[in-house]
């Protein structure tokens, strides 16, 4: 696989963008772990290997357990994930599958139980951006440099 074209080079104002709303989510209450388990469970719904890598990876730097990670495919199947990340993790897979069924009604309310409004939002943005970078991932054949 080759790299196609490199929109960070050719359109480095949506870059700017896309790295502001990224700063912003940073500075959001959601815990970096959390964030990072949705960075991976997107990524590897999306098939983009370039965000698993670097995402995975990031996780581990905040703390996240290597068992944990390899068990995000199948997060429903297994207890070591809280409530409140199964609610994440639902959201994430419901939001980046959006075309099936949307956010459903009971993840909706499931994270109305443990979230307020304002976390909602951030989560749905976290979830959203994340989707955006695969798909420019994805699309221009990034390639992460531990592939070569």
């Amino acid at each position: 696989m080759q790299q196609r074209i490199s929109i960070r080079d050719l359109q480095p104002e949506a870059y700017k963008a896309m790295f502001g709303l990224e700063n912003y989510l940073n500075s959001t209450g959601i815990d970096k772990k959390m964030k990072e388990l949705i960075k991976v469970r997107a990524s590897q719904i999306n098939g983009c290997a370039y965000c698993i890598q670097l995402h995975a990876a990031d996780a581990r730097k905040a703390g996240e357990t290597e068992q944990r990670i390899y068990a995000l495919s199948a997060w429903w199947e297994t207890p070591i994930f809280t409530e409140q990340e199964k609610v994440v993790l639902a959201m994430t897979d419901e939001i980046t599958r959006i075309s099936e069924k949307g956010l459903t009604e009971q993840t909706y309310k499931a994270a109305k139980k443990i979230f307020n409004d304002n976390n909602i939002a951030q989560i749905i943005m976290q979830i959203s951006i994340i989707n955006t970078w695969n798909r420019i991932a994805v699309a221009t054949h990034m390639f992460h440099p531990n592939e070569k």
